[in-house]
């Protein structure tokens, strides 16, 4: 089987954070004999090239400095910057025109989107041109652009409708596309692309969940220090800001460190909080980082936290995939109550659920697990049998090869 991904955005070279889960899926299938290709945009004029011996194309689409429109931050953001507006009939022209002629010079028996809004039309051409089945996954950010531009709501139904299969990465995505479009929606979430340190983390065919190494040990130079992680991109509906508040309202008396890691337009303002609550010697900025260097991370924090918010636009998060890999080790969690969150998350379960936007509340939980090592345990324990066996990469794989069957129909309901 040939299947042909359009996405917004992939790997532009090995180890790439950029959709890590996306490359992952592609192997995990070439372990199935599906020969997986890509079709993806430039990146400032980044041409065709292999990711682990995954063919990508690239289709170029502007001058290359201007080459970035759905890279790092995501084009849903980007477009908040009217610079970025003249980019897009110029994407979508070279874009058709590039999975045109990729139909006309290979047979491919599945057409498979990600991120529909714009790439499902890409995928429309495609099909028309190749008869090939087309499916289409969402991930959350597609639908946000209907909200923001009402206008393309019929465009995207009228993409699912065209669909023979689709997916979304949680219930709450699923939830979302059914009340746009009366088609069956398959749940079908991400799996972890790091499951342990030392362990590569594309490794197509390996165990997903191995025994994971534990916490570090507690050195004289931790002096019973608190190591609390966050890891995803410094963006208003990651909810950062409330953390940070979190961190201020936790008792003198307790011992913690917040490592922050990952990059986005609201660093600025994160380390402007950080300064005027007087936490630089407890809060710290890592940036982005290798995976190796994110692994050991993952591996020796106490307690995970990830505070997503809605925000202003009505975005938030579609799933929240670094859980289920921090979850991966053992860790426990606290994470909030919005989209696709509680799909991980079950309340006193697999993790803590608190309310967005809740700074005490949050302080509160974080104070609840550091303090009881029985609870926070129990948590990790949970959370990783929970992942294992929902998120293990088999079970995924499996799903996803059914949507490529022809039996897997998108049903009107």
């Amino acid at each position: 089987m040939r299947v042909l991904y359009l996405v917004t955005n992939f790997a532009r070279w090995e180890g790439d954070p950029h959709s890590p889960w996306l490359v992952e899926q592609a192997l995990q299938l070439r372990e199935r004999g599906v020969e997986s290709a890509v079709l993806a945009p430039s990146y400032k004029g980044l041409r065709d090239h292999e990711i682990y011996g995954i063919p990508v194309y690239r289709f170029r689409y502007f001058p290359s400095r201007w080459e970035d429109l759905t890279h790092l931050e995501g084009g849903p953001n980007k477009i908040k910057n009217p610079l970025y507006l003249p980019l897009i009939l110029p994407y979508m022209f070279f874009g058709t025109l590039a999975v045109i002629r990729h139909c006309r010079r290979q047979r491919y028996d599945v057409l498979h989107v990600h991120w529909p809004l714009p790439q499902g039309v890409f995928g429309l051409a495609g099909q028309n041109i190749s008869g090939a089945r087309l499916v289409t996954s969402f991930h959350g950010a597609e639908l946000l652009l209907t909200r923001r531009y009402p206008f393309l709501k019929p465009v995207l139904r009228y993409i699912v409708k065209r669909s023979d299969a689709v997916s979304a990465n949680s219930s709450f995505t699923a939830s979302l596309v059914r009340e746009l479009a009366d088609v069956e929606v398959k749940v079908i979430p991400y799996g972890s692309t790091i499951v342990a340190r030392d362990v590569p983390p594309i490794a197509a065919g390996a165990e997903p969940y191995p025994e994971p190494l534990g916490p570090e040990p507690r050195d004289e130079g931790r002096d019973g220090e608190r190591r609390i992680l966050y890891v995803g991109r410094l963006i208003e509906r990651k909810g950062l800001p409330y953390l940070i508040e979190a961190m201020d309202l936790l008792p003198p008396g307790l011992r913690v460190r917040l490592d922050i890691v990952g990059a986005g337009d609201q660093r600025p303002l994160l380390e402007s909080l950080v300064k005027d609550k007087g936490l630089a010697e407890r809060v710290f900025f890592r940036g982005r980082i290798p995976y190796g260097e994110l692994a050991e991370l993952y591996a020796g924090c106490d307690l995970f936290v990830l505070p997503a918010i809605v925000d202003s636009r009505g975005d938030t998060e579609g799933l929240g995939v670094v859980l289920v890999e921090v979850m991966g080790y053992k860790k426990p969690v606290i994470a909030t109550n919005v989209g696709g969150i509680p799909d991980i998350v079950r309340h006193n379960e697999t993790g803590i659920l608190v309310e967005q936007r809740d700074p005490q509340a949050l302080a509160q939980a974080i104070e609840a697990v550091l303090t009881d090592e029985k609870r926070a345990r129990e948590l990790g324990q949970a959370g990783f049998a929970y992942v294992k066996e929902y998120f293990s990469w088999p079970r995924i794989v499996d799903q996803v090869m059914a949507l490529y069957s022809p039996e897997a129909e998108a049903v009107s309901l």
